[in-house]
């Protein structure tokens, strides 16, 4: 009998990539098939390599600094009422030498992907820029 991982373990994910929080430049790109035993940081390392090939992402999307994850939202959960990004539960915010699981990722979990300077910067003064 061979040892496979199973389609069970595997998972769909909503990626939000934050450009500015300030402006609200997001863009969602969904990814699946997504081990849950993969490791933050190779799951970012993919997402990176997604980025550079998806024809229909802006350069300026490509070219940004994207360094931390945060989960927005799971399924089926209340989301927060700032757009840009959950500011609660900094908790949420995913260490990179953990898998996904061990972060307690699920199937359609909202995860935001942004700059963490920008974030914290964004922190201290939450406000909507035109």
């Amino acid at each position: 009998m061979s040892c496979t991982r199973s389609k069970i373990d595997d998972v769909t994910l909503t990626i939000r990539l934050i450009r500015s929080f300030e402006y609200r430049n997001i863009r969602n790109i969904v990814v699946k098939g997504i081990p849950l035993n993969m490791l933050v940081k190779d799951f970012m390392a993919e997402i990176n390599n997604r980025l550079q090939s998806d024809p229909a992402l802006p350069v300026p999307f490509k070219r940004h600094k994207y360094d931390a994850m945060k989960v927005h939202s799971f399924a089926y959960g209340s989301k927060t009422s700032d757009t840009a990004i959950n500011l609660d539960h900094d908790d949420w915010i995913l260490d990179s030498s953990k898998t996904l699981q061990e972060c307690s990722i699920r199937n359609e979990t909202e995860i935001s992907y942004f700059n963490l300077a920008d974030y914290r910067q964004y922190k201290l003064n939450p406000q909507l820029l035109w």
